[in-house]
């Protein structure tokens, strides 16, 4: 993270966030640039539209051309989310997705029929590469609303969804590297929230952590050569073990009589523990749509998310008022008062919501910038013209993955090149 903590006190924003009032929306000035900023988040009240990930982008061309035609507003949601299911590069949902510790994807989704007010919802999902067709499944063929592990598997292939292995030969290497690198640092906790839990970066340690670092990548960078993990795509594997990634893709429709719907569906966090269900999965988190209001989703830290509810938080602060920026810019807020705004755990955190009111306004904010520098937030809009949007943050600078990336020295970088 490229912002330190002395850095954010001298620009006043950590007394901001303390007060609650921490987003660069707040205040006339402030409110005038990121207007300006984001004029097209804030000023598009174009229908039909369509609002999602990034990693959806390359999908919307066609969804949109459905949804214009016609279409139904979940199904033009789906075709987008389904496009990274089944592509096996992309390592964050679907086909592909980076596996749980024991070496097994497990994917979760939920999606929600606003013109219907039906929802349906799978976690833990083993075998069935397209989860998002099966959570619209779930309300279409039963009385139901979620679905878990084997059950949800057997219903799925009851529907006439195939089984097949999700875990492609890439991600089976990344696992492997992952796995003999591990020892005790693990999701196993304690986790953020616990009182006890200490910064990785205050721990005394043996050697210093130039040395460390240095240590880890080479042993990595040894293992990946082992396990036949082509030379161009080592950096990217080690990154992936070192950081465990998350990956989700949300995306809520709206059509030009005003029916709206929402899907959203992940791999989930990398190398979790068995069974383990993040927001995705879970209805008024990781997606939420009422057809009076408009939709919302999320990606980021899921466990934070299902903490503060944070679609549907969203949803109903614009039903009593709040633009669709405002809404989410509030429940970014309540993520940080769970923490009370301690930036040391702060850091570790990140959130993005991707927001759509019933009107055709939206809006894309996240807790941070980016991930890091090159790699900002951004939402991938289609309402007539495709294009992607970096997102308002309520925070300068940029998240780290936990455990904290290392400072790699430049050298070794380009050792690894």
């Amino acid at each position: 993270m490229s912002f330190s903590r002395r850095d954010f006190v001298k620009t006043s924003v950590l007394g901001a966030v303390a007060a609650g009032v921490g987003t660069r929306a707040q205040g006339e000035d402030a409110t005038q640039a990121a207007a300006q900023e984001h004029a097209p988040q804030s000023g598009s009240y174009k229908r039909p539209i369509i609002v999602c990930a990034h990693n959806g982008f390359n999908y919307l061309e066609d969804a949109f051309a459905f949804l214009k035609s016609g279409g139904d507003t979940l199904d033009a949601a789906l075709r987008v989310v389904k496009g990274p299911e089944d592509d096996p590069n992309d390592t964050s949902v679907g086909l592909g997705g980076i596996p749980n510790e024991e070496g097994v994807v497990e994917l979760d989704a939920c999606c929600m029929h606003g013109p219907t007010r039906r929802a349906g919802s799978v976690g833990g999902v083993r075998n069935i590469k397209n989860v998002s067709l099966v959570s619209k499944a779930v309300f279409e063929h039963t009385g139901h609303v979620m679905l878990v592990g084997e059950g949800a598997e057997r219903f799925a292939v009851a529907m006439g969804f195939p089984r097949e292995d999700l875990l492609t030969e890439h991600t089976r290497k990344i696992w492997l590297l992952w796995k003999e690198y591990h020892s005790t640092e693990d999701w196993w906790g304690p986790g953020l929230a616990d009182p006890h839990w200490q910064p990785p970066d205050t721990k005394p340690e043996a050697k210093p952590q130039s040395e460390l670092w240095q240590e880890r990548y080479r042993r990595l960078e040894e293992h990946a050569a082992e396990l036949g993990i082509e030379p161009e795509l080592r950096r990217e594997a080690i990154h992936k073990v070192l950081f465990p990634p998350t990956g989700t893709i949300h995306c809520s429709a709206l059509n030009e009589k005003g029916e709206i719907s929402g899907c959203t569906t992940t791999s989930g966090l990398g190398y979790k523990l068995p069974g383990r269900c993040g927001d995705s999965p879970i209805i008024g988190a990781g997606c939420y749509t009422d057809q009076d209001v408009g939709s919302a989703g999320a990606t980021g830290s899921g466990e934070e998310n299902i903490k503060v509810a944070g679609a549907h938080t969203i949803v109903e602060n614009m039903r009593h008022g709040m633009s669709p920026q405002e809404a989410g810019m509030d429940a970014l807020k309540r993520i940080v008062r769970n923490y009370n705004s301690d930036m040391n755990k702060l850091r570790f955190v990140d959130m993005t919501y991707y927001i759509l009111r019933k009107d055709g306004a939206y809006a894309g904010v996240s807790l941070w910038e980016g991930y890091q520098e090159g790699r900002p937030h951004r939402i991938a809009v289609h309402d007539g013209t495709r294009r992607a949007e970096k997102t308002l943050a309520m925070f300068k600078g940029f998240s780290q993955d936990f455990p904290p990336e290392p400072k790699v020295p430049e050298e070794l970088k380009k050792d690894m090149k």
